[in-house]
């Protein structure tokens, strides 16, 4: 495997997406792995749900630009790549590229794989949202979409 995709968030669960990562490469090690965190806004659910239209959208998150929040919430992203960058680095795995995308986390991750043409997508079953019992919205959209393998990490 030639360069991976690995997708993280805030939740417990991109610890074992991580751990999955290093135990699927125990001697062999991808010669990319690319790191990604979609930064969302706090309270994004009623845009996920639609609520708001896209220009909408933009224009918040134009309005954010410059902004304490804007930058609370970099500092948030910043933190969470570090981490998981460290916790790859600790269990064997180089070759890191982190990227920090804002926008829909599903859309983002998608993205980010076509452009780094990467040959598999490692990503959490599911984040915060409680209503998706066996798959997340997220996990959902990028296995039914994705244009390599996904391995959705429980």
């Amino acid at each position: 495997m030639k360069k991976i995709l690995v997708a993280v968030d805030d939740t417990k669960g991109s610890l074992q997406v991580i751990e999955t990562t290093a135990k699927l490469f125990p001697c062999v090690k991808p010669d990319t792995v690319v790191l990604l965190y979609v930064q969302k806004m706090e309270g994004k659910s009623v845009m996920d749900e639609m609520l708001l239209s896209d220009s909408e959208i933009q224009t918040l998150r134009e309005s954010l630009q410059g902004t304490e929040y804007q930058e609370i919430l970099d500092l948030k992203a910043g933190r969470i790549i570090d981490y998981y960058s460290k916790e790859l680095r600790n269990r064997g795995i180089t070759g890191i590229k982190t990227l920090t995308r804002e926008e829909h986390p599903a859309e983002e991750i998608l993205k980010a794989a076509e452009e780094e043409g990467v040959n598999l997508i490692i990503i959490g079953s599911r984040g915060k949202r409680l209503h998706n019992i066996f798959m997340g919205s997220v996990s959902r959209e990028v296995a039914n979409n994705a244009p390599v393998s996904v391995l959705i990490v429980k």
